[in-house]
């Protein structure tokens, strides 16, 4: 059985359903601390900081693996410091823990490329370097990578992990994340609004498509073990382009759409992310290779997109 915690998230969402139609919906089950619907019955409340909670469900399920979604994102962990620590370590190590204690064989942790400040060439993050943050979402991705080594290391835990770009879909909403612009502006875009922008034109940010983000960490999972040689967290690119230019790829499209330009802090912490990612490392050990560029992310978004609306209407 695959757990997934932070299932109702915008990746956890897509994911549990990637993975339901992969392996089956009874050997998949989403939690999350809030209600959900998702396909097939199987769904269980989980407070992430309850470990005796977790380790109820992991073995009421004979869980073997677990991918843990359920955290606080960079914009909105800037207004709850504190909270926004506790809750994504003391989540963390409790499913660690479950790895450790043996009642689990393999866990995803994603990181970010918040991991990354001003001490990295910008131009070209490497795989290895300085990570010394600004926000107190890549501190605790940071130390969350640390952990996730250390666990491997002194206790064997099979832990596996990316480095996320900014994560594009239109299957769900974004959940309080520096890069959420990148989505929102195609639903702006296909309702005919005008958009406002909270990243200045030129600020250019390593992006993902969501169909590449999930494929990635499934083809992560299913690795030999011995392939996966990096045990803190792998780079993971894709595609990088500024405000200015998924607006003007989106034009193409839709010629009448309009931007304007507001930054506010989510501009500065962008500045201090990468502009690219070096991931070599995933390349060479588990064959990663994305298959969207901007345009066919752009014709891709705004068809699925265009398709929902006719729907709701």
């Amino acid at each position: 059985m695959i757990l997934i915690t932070g299932a109702g998230g915008q990746i956890g969402g897509v994911l549990t359903k990637a993975l339901q139609q992969r392996y089956g919906l009874s050997h998949v089950l989403p939690t999350d601390i809030h209600a959900g619907t998702f396909d097939g019955n199987l769904f269980e409340l989980l407070d992430i900081t309850d470990v005796e909670r977790l380790r109820k469900l992991v073995v009421k399920y004979s869980v073997t693996e677990i991918y843990h979604l359920a955290a606080v994102l960079s914009a909105r962990g800037e207004s709850h410091p504190i909270p926004t620590w506790d809750i994504n370590m003391k989540g963390l190590l409790n499913v660690l823990e479950m790895g450790r204690e043996g009642l689990v064989e393999k866990i995803f942790f994603p990181s970010s490329i918040a991991v990354f400040g001003d001490e990295v060439p910008l131009d070209f993050a490497p795989q290895f370097g300085a990570l010394i943050p600004k926000t107190v979402y890549g501190i605790s991705k940071v130390a969350g990578e640390s952990w996730c080594n250390y666990y491997h290391l002194k206790y064997g835990v099979d832990v596996r992990s990316v480095r996320f770009p900014g994560i594009i879909g239109y299957e769900t909403l974004p959940g309080g994340g520096t890069t959420d612009y990148a989505v929102e502006i195609y639903h702006a875009a296909v309702k005919g609004e005008r958009f406002v922008c909270y990243i200045a034109p030129d600020v250019k940010m390593p992006m993902i498509y969501m169909k590449d983000a999930i494929r990635a960490v499934i083809e992560l999972m299913e690795a030999p073990k011995e392939r996966v040689q990096v045990r803190t967290s792998y780079n993971l690119a894709s595609m990088s382009f500024a405000p200015a230019e998924i607006y003007a790829a989106i034009k193409k499209e839709m010629p009448g759409f309009e931007i304007a330009y507001e930054p506010d802090f989510r501009d500065e912490i962008a500045r201090s992310w990468p502009d690219q990612l070096d991931d070599e490392r995933a390349r060479t050990d588990w064959m990663w290779l994305p298959e969207f560029d901007l345009e066919s992310m752009t014709k891709d978004m705004i068809l699925h997109l265009l398709e929902q609306n006719a729907e709701i209407r």
